[in-house]
């Protein structure tokens, strides 16, 4: 029959008792030989990263818990963060801590239980950098319209670099490419990205420095080719979405497919759902931008049309008013009236030279013709003074009309509205261009337009008067 295990240690023929270190030490030999590698599964409490980059927990059940801590050099390979009640299975090896007495798990690899550890650290991340608010929708910043110059960070040896060149060359002829390659996968890929996007913002800095505007960067695309969650991972670290945060020049995120979403896409300024449509963002075709600009010409010149016509309307409704109706009847009744003096006036002069002709004619025929020559002479007296009358007659009734006119122009000049606004008055209106003459007519509160000399004012009644 085999002997208990630690039976030798409490042989009756062992003359020399052990120490609790050399007891000690004999349980941990014992526990490592026998327990070199061990999965244990179980929920996380206690949990406490140490300053030193150790990881220390329990790891429990219903009926009993274990004492486990992770090394700095095992926990940098674990994709993600234990924290208390998480449910774990943990590879590792058994030991004592031979200052307590107390044997404890030393844990070299940790899975969680039900999601993946991928998905853990990316839900654990996003959260973190969400509460730091490097995904605030303050902070992404407008694509410009017409970049000059795009910096890529992608694989040199990939098909995202091929497709974004392809869409680009085939968009656009004005749009220039700067190309920083890094690793997009696999370890160390995430320091290499970084590095790429630090690499084109220094380039960008240093041309803004020196006033090369024709070598700055106008927007960055980062991103990858489709591929496995643990292929687009180098996206999902913090190294990568703080480089992203940190660039001074605004940043695309073009990784995977359209279903496929990282850390990158949540804290870059836009996201493209792969590369191509990241190029295609940043490089918009030529013909459409002439045909935007033809449709905006073609817009503007159709609002010009409809203010013009708009103005024309309200021209035309200002001059069918009963103000300028007024005017125009003054007018005409003025230009009738010169009319008719000037016609009567003709028709005076023209009797009054018939009538003289009349009056000559008998006398010429009654004189004898030696008689002819003084009576001549004496009918030219009478002519010349009836003439010289005639002529009075006419001035004078010429200065009469032209001083009713001139009374007729003056009374026409106060009753124009034009001539009232010169000297200081206003015509008031409602906004459907009525005129307002009671001031009972208006509310406080309606708003009226008030035609001045120069110029429209729009007013508001704060108080009504009344007369």
């Amino acid at each position: 029959m085999p002997q208990p295990l630690f039976a030798s240690l409490f042989d009756e023929t062992e003359r020399r008792p052990l120490t609790v270190s050399e007891l000690t030490e004999s349980i941990r030999k014992a526990i490592e030989a026998r327990f070199g590698v061990v999965w244990v599964e179980g929920e996380i409490s206690n949990f406490k990263a140490h300053s030193s980059g150790h990881w220390y927990f329990t790891i429990k059940d219903e009926g009993a818990q274990l004492r486990a801590k992770c090394f700095r050099s095992a926990n940098s390979r674990i994709r993600f963060r234990p924290k208390d009640g998480l449910h774990v299975r943990a590879r590792g090896r058994l030991s004592v801590y031979e200052a307590r007495g107390e044997y404890e798990l030393i844990v070299e690899a940790l899975d969680p239980v039900g999601a993946g550890a991928l998905q853990v650290a990316f839900e654990q991340l996003r959260s973190r950098l969400q509460a730091e608010g490097l995904f605030a929708q303050e902070l992404k910043r407008a694509l410009p319209v017409f970049p000059g110059r795009i910096g890529v960070v992608t694989s040199p040896t990939g098909a995202a670099i091929r497709d974004i060149l392809n869409v680009i060359s085939r968009r656009t002829r004005t749009v220039h490419v700067l190309f920083s390659p890094a690793r997009v996968q696999g370890e160390g890929a995430s320091s290499d990205i970084a590095r790429a996007i630090r690499l084109i913002n220094e380039h960008h800095g240093r041309a803004k420095r020196e006033g090369r505007n024709s070598d700055l960067v106008d927007v960055l695309i980062v991103g990858r080719g489709g591929g496995s969650t643990e292929d687009l991972w180098a996206f999902n670290e913090e190294e990568v979405a703080r480089a992203i945060r940190a660039s001074l020049i605004p940043v695309i995120s073009a990784v995977g497919h359209e279903t496929d979403f990282t850390i990158a896409d949540f804290v870059a300024d836009k996201r493209a759902p792969t590369p191509s449509a990241a190029a295609e963002l940043v490089a918009a075709r030529e013909d459409q931008i002439c045909s935007t600009l033809a449709q905006m010409g073609q817009n503007l010149s159709r609002l010009m049309r409809y203010k013009i016509v708009n103005v024309r309307t309200r021209v035309q409704e200002q001059a069918l008013s009963q103000v300028f109706a007024e005017v125009r009847g003054k007018l005409r009744d003025a230009g009738a009236s010169t009319s008719s003096a000037r016609h009567r006036l003709q028709i005076l002069v023209s009797e009054a030279v018939r009538g003289a002709h009349l009056r000559a004619d008998p006398l010429g025929r009654s004189l004898a013709p030696s008689q002819l020559r003084g009576r001549i002479a004496e009918a030219r007296v009478r002519f010349d003074a009836a003439y010289t009358s005639c002529n009075a007659a006419i001035e004078n009734q010429i200065e009469g009309s032209a001083k009713r006119l001139g009374l007729a122009a003056a009374s026409l000049d106060a009753l124009s509205p034009l001539a009232v606004l010169q000297r200081g008055y206003a015509i008031a209106q409602r906004d459907d261009g009525s005129l307002l003459r009671d001031a009972n007519a208006v509310s406080i509160g309606d708003s009226v337009r008030v035609r001045l000399a120069r110029g429209r004012i729009r007013a508001r009644v704060d108080d009504v008067e009344e007369a």
